[in-house]
């Protein structure tokens, strides 16, 4: 994967092996430069005033060696840049053709932990592991070239020695990998307890479980604590290892020229000193690809939890072609439909219902009915298992995404606020760009004017992540603005108004009531006398429709609609989705 990543890619390899020959080309210009002076001026002689050309070369050859590693190390950074972009892209547009149910399992932090962190990961291969394998295949190649010319026996050290530095590094990088893997996956489930603990502190503080979560924080933290104390370990022995096997055989070569210079005398000094530059050259490069390697390795860890994910079953809610009809609201017809979460969990009985333009309907239930699931089927993020769904009596599948979508408003309980300013928040979900009148009157439509004059930076007040700032009622209303800007045809309630003290209830209520002029209504209702209007109840229980009538004829006819509405009126407690 990480090879299939980098393909789009080729030219920055290109001029990275082209800036690799040259940066070998300065490193044995630069070696033969200094064996030239000091044999100069030491042996021959002669004085610095003769030889201020060859300063001035090899002046040059370091600015040409320094300039050129820094262009390889700029090009793969770059590379990574424009990769990590891309597989954010890759995982963004995974998360977002995943279907509704899909899109919640997990923790978020997890999932911020994979767009964050995982990816981030990768960079020390694109950045490090690629540049520096390249230059260690090329200049250290170049180096043994010039050796092998000038003195064969340095060259047989290097051919016997060399090796152990590559082999070692397949061993401690398979280590690596697999100990890299380990972090990033301890890491992720740091990341995603610590996130949800963060946002659900209330209450767990009203319930008196923040020490247990504290717990379990802690527990997390140690566990992802000790998994990086491994990979450095291994990091630690790998760096050791290096540099014992690159000190090693660097000694004998010296050893071997001082032999041949001293005892044998077969070598000048020209010779055993450009050896004893060369030679350290060549292992320092095998050196450093070690090093990478390492980094190399960790990018791999992350890349096959990457790959891991992106291989998940992925099933998005089938859509086609076709348009449905911009001026009226669709009539929509759920024939023997059946949906459900899989074995041991919610699964409902056959389903048929039709839901008539510009209908105000209800759905209601005991608790672990499916009503919030039989809302988000209609929505069309819950996939269905059998039947068919039909709009404007053309089948779902057959029908356009943003054909749909671009005449649904969903408001639900969770809805979010994003962390921008407050006209960003209400404009989310408009296409175009709306025009400040359109603005204002939707603020107004929502039951915001007020509030919204009061506040010193008016629409470029900024609201915190979930909303963090406002009140309950505030956020509802916010969202409840949004859809009014929209002006969509069908709107989803899943009872915003739960929690809300009476005042804010009303002013929602009202809201409802006027986005009802133009679209088709359907709520789920926890609070029975929100809904007593409806044009259509439809009363849900055991996963199937128990009953479907107006309140007045439920009353009369449905001894569990009756219960509900007494335990509600009596004081009981709302019935929870």
């Amino acid at each position: 994967m990480l090879k299939e990543w980098m393909k789009p890619y080729k030219s920055y390899l290109i001029f990275m092996v082209i800036f690799s020959f040259v940066l070998g080309l300065s490193i044995v210009a630069q070696a033969y430069l200094i064996v030239t002076i000091i044999d100069a001026v030491f042996l021959q002689q002669v004085h610095y005033s003769n030889l201020l050309h060859i300063f001035a070369l090899l002046v040059l050859a370091l600015l040409t060696r320094t300039l050129f590693r820094a262009y390889i190390k700029k090009i793969g950074i770059a590379m990574a840049g424009k990769i990590k972009t891309d597989v954010r892209l890759k995982l963004l547009r995974f998360f977002t053709s995943r279907s509704a149910f899909a899109s919640k399992q997990g923790q978020s932090g997890q999932k911020t932990s994979h767009f964050m962190d995982g990816v981030d990961e990768l960079d020390g291969y694109y950045s490090q592991y690629i540049p520096q394998a390249i230059q260690s295949v090329i200049v250290p190649l170049m180096i043994f070239v010039v050796i092998l010319f000038e003195h064969w026996a340095t060259a047989a050290i290097i051919v016997v020695t060399a090796p152990f530095i590559p082999i070692f590094m397949v061993i401690i990088g398979i280590k690596t990998g697999e100990k890299s893997k380990e972090q990033l996956s301890q890491m992720a489930a740091f990341s995603g307890t610590f996130l949800d603990t963060l946002q659900g502190l209330p209450t767990l503080k009203l319930f008196g479980k923040s020490k247990e979560q504290k717990q379990k924080i802690e527990k997390s933290s140690l566990s992802f604590r000790d998994a990086t104390m491994e990979v450095l370990k291994v990091a630690f022995t790998n760096s050791l290892a290096l540099e014992f096997i690159s000190m090693l055989s660097v000694g004998l070569i010296a050893l071997e020229i001082a032999l041949r210079m001293i005892i044998v005398q077969d070598t000048n000094f020209f010779t055993g000193f450009l050896m004893l530059i060369l030679a350290p050259e060549f292992f320092t490069k095998l050196k450093e690809l070690g090093s990478a390697f390492h980094t190399g390795k960790q990018s791999s860890g992350a890349a096959q939890n990457i790959e891991e994910l992106l291989a998940e079953e992925n099933e998005p809610t089938k859509w086609g072609e076709v348009e449905l009809n911009d001026n009226v609201p669709p009539a929509l017809t759920l024939s023997k439909i059946q949906f459900g979460y899989g074995e041991g969990q919610f699964q409902s009985v056959e389903i048929s219902l039709t839901i008539n333009r510009y209908e105000r309907v209800a759905i209601i239930g005991p608790t672990g009915a499916g009503k919030s699931t039989l809302l988000n089927v209609i929505a069309g993020i819950f996939p269905i298992q059998a039947g068919e769904y039909e709009m404007d009596s053309i089948k779902q599948k057959n029908v356009k995404e943003a054909s749909w979508y671009s005449k649904l408003s969903y408001i639900a309980q969770d809805a979010y606020l994003f962390s921008g300013t407050l006209l960003e928040n209400i404009a989310l979900g408009h296409v175009e760009k709306a025009s400040e009148t359109e603005m204002w009157t939707a603020i107004k439509e929502a039951g915001l004017l007020e509030w919204v004059q009061s506040l010193p930076q008016g629409l470029q007040t900024p609201i915190g992540e979930g909303g963090r700032g406002l009140s309950g009622g505030e956020k509802q209303r916010v969202i409840m603005a949004r859809a009014f800007l929209k002006q969509p045809q069908l709107v989803l309630f899943d009872e915003p108004t739960t929690g809300l003290d009476v005042k804010t209830e009303k002013l929602l209520q009202n809201s409802m009531l006027k986005l009802a002029k133009s679209a088709t209504i359907i709520t789920v209702a926890h609070r029975l006398h929100t809904i007593r209007s409806a044009h259509k109840i439809i009363l849900l229980n055991r996963g199937g429709i128990q009953a479907i009538g107006t309140h007045n004829e439920l009353l009369a006819s449905e001894p569990l609609y009756r219960k509900m509405v007494t335990i509600q009126e009596g004081g009981g407690g709302n019935e929870g989705s």
